[in-house]
C-alpha cells in the first residue's frame, strides 16, 4: 500500500499513528470483544473514552475551568444555527458579524433567521475576493449586540487572524463577547480561550473525521437559549449530560481523543506551532519567489493552515493537478468558489509532504518555463 500526501481541506489528513492504533483496536477495543463503534455510549468503557478526550483537549488548549467542552453533531454549518438559537434568547436579539470570507458570510446569513444579524465590518473587495482581515478599528459595534461572530481562519480564502486582549476588553465593555468559528485552525498553536465566549468548529480538518462538532462555551452563556432551540442542540442539555443527551458520534470522539493524545505526546501546541510556521514559510516562500504561482492574501493575514495559490497561466491548471496526483500529491484543487489551487497543511500534514509539494511545484515551473 502506498499512501499519498494529502492536502485536502476536509475531511483531511489524520496522523498515521492514530490510524494505525484505530486499525489495531478496530475488532477488539480494550478486550471488550467489539469495536468502539458497537458498544453502548453510556457504558463505562466509552464513558472513559469521552472523558479522556475531553480532559486531554482541556490540557492542550489550557481551557479555563469555567468553560464547558461539548461534543456535538451538525458541523460548523449546523452550529451557525445552533449558536444564535442558544444566545439570542435573552433581552439582546442582535448579533454582530465581521465578514472575512465565505464562512463568515454563511454564519451571518444563517443567524439572520433567528434574530437581527448586522455586518459591522466587511473585507469583500466588491468582487467576492478576500485578501485581509478587517482591522478592529473599523468595526462598527452595535450598542445592543448579544455577541460578535468571527471566523478566525477562512478555509477557502486562506485568511487567518487572532483577536487581541484589547479588542476583547472593548467588546466585553459593551456587554457583548466574541464567538469564533475555528474549524480549520484549532489546535494549530496555543490559544487564549478566555478571549472568547464561544469557540466552535467541525472536527474534520485538524481533529478527526467528519461527524463531530466541538463547542467550547463559557458557563454563564449556557442558559440563554431561545424557546425554539431543539432539545438536542440546547447547550445546557448537552453540558448537563456530558455530551450524551443523545447518542454522540462515538467513533469520531474516539478518534479525536487519539489525535489529542498524539498532539500531547509530540510536544503540544507550542511545538506544533513551530512546525506549522516552518511548513507555511517554506510554501509561501516558494510561491513568492516564483513567476508562475501567486498568493493574493496580504502577508500579515496569510493562513498557516490553508494556502490558496493560482497559476498565472491558468491553462496549465489541469496539467498541474494531473501531474501532482501522479506524484502522490492529492487534494490540491482549489475550492470551486475561487478556483486555482489550495494546499491545506494541517497538523497531520508533515514537513516531508510540504517539501514534496514544493519540489513538484519548482520542477513544474522549470518544465513549463522551457516549453
Amino acid at each position: 500500500m502506498t499512501r499519498v500526501y494529502n492536502f485536502s481541506a476536509g475531511p483531511a489528513a489524520l496522523p498515521l499513528p492514530v490510524l494505525q492504533k484505530m486499525q489495531a483496536e478496530l475488532l477488539d477495543f480494550k478486550g471488550t470483544g467489539m469495536s468502539v463503534m458497537e458498544m453502548s455510549h453510556r457504558g463505562t468503557v466509552f464513558t472513559e473514552v469521552l472523558v479522556r478526550a475531553r480532559d486531554t483537549l482541556r490540557r492542550l488548549l489550557n481551557i479555563p475551568s469555567n468553560y464547558h467542552i461539548l461534543f456535538m453533531q451538525g458541523g460548523a454549518i449546523g452550529e451557525n444555527a445552533i449558536v444564535p438559537m442558544n444566545l439570542l434568547g435573552g433581552e439582546r436579539t442582535v448579533s454582530d458579524h465581521v465578514i472575512s470570507g465565505a464562512w463568515s458570510i454563511k454564519t451571518q446569513k444563517e443567524a439572520g433567521k433567528y434574530g437581527e444579524s448586522r455586518i459591522i465590518a466587511n473585507a469583500d473587495d466588491g468582487q467576492g475576493r478576500f485578501t485581509y482581515y478587517p482591522e478592529p478599528s473599523s468595526w462598527q459595534l452595535s450598542d445592543n449586540s448579544a455577541y460578535v461572530a468571527i471566523c478566525t481562519n477562512e478555509t477557502i480564502h486562506g485568511v487567518e487572524w487572532y483577536p487581541s486582549a484589547e479588542l476583547t476588553a472593548r467588546i466585553e465593555a459593551s456587554g457583548s463577547f466574541l464567538v469564533s468559528d475555528m474549524s480549520s485552525h484549532i489546535l494549530s498553536r496555543p490559544l487564549d480561550v478566555s478571549r472568547y465566549g464561544v469557540i466552535y468548529g467541525g472536527a474534520q480538518k485538524n481533529i478527526g473525521p467528519s461527524g463531530v462538532t466541538f463547542v467550547i462555551v463559557r458557563d454563564d452563556l449556557l442558559d440563554r437559549a431561545q424557546a425554539i432551540c431543539p432539545s438536542a442542540f440546547t447547550w445546557r442539555n448537552v453540558a448537563d449530560n456530558d455530551s450524551m443527551f443523545n447518542t454522540p458520534p462515538t467513533l469520531g470522539i474516539y478518534c479525536a481523543g487519539l489525535v489529542f493524545e498524539w498532539l500531547e505526546a509530540n510536544g503540544g501546541l507550542t511545538e506544533m506551532a513551530k512546525i506549522n510556521d516552518a511548513k507555511a514559510k517554506l510554501l509561501y516562500d516558494t510561491i513568492d519567489n516564483s513567476r508562475l504561482y501567486r498568493n493574493d492574501v496580504q502577508p500579515t493575514y496569510r493562513s498557516c493552515m490553508n494556502v490558496p495559490f493560482f497559476l498565472n497561466d491558468e491553462s496549465l491548471n489541469q496539467t498541474f493537478l494531473d501531474g501532482a496526483l501522479a506524484a502522490g500529491l492529492a487534494g490540491l484543487k482549489g475550492h470551486k468558489m475561487v478556483g486555482g489551487m489550495r494546499a491545506s497543511i494541517y497538523n497531520a500534514v508533515s514537513m516531508e509532504a510540504v517539501q514534496a509539494l514544493v519540489a513538484y511545484m519548482q520542477a513544474f515551473e522549470r518544465q513549463h518555463a522551457q516549453s
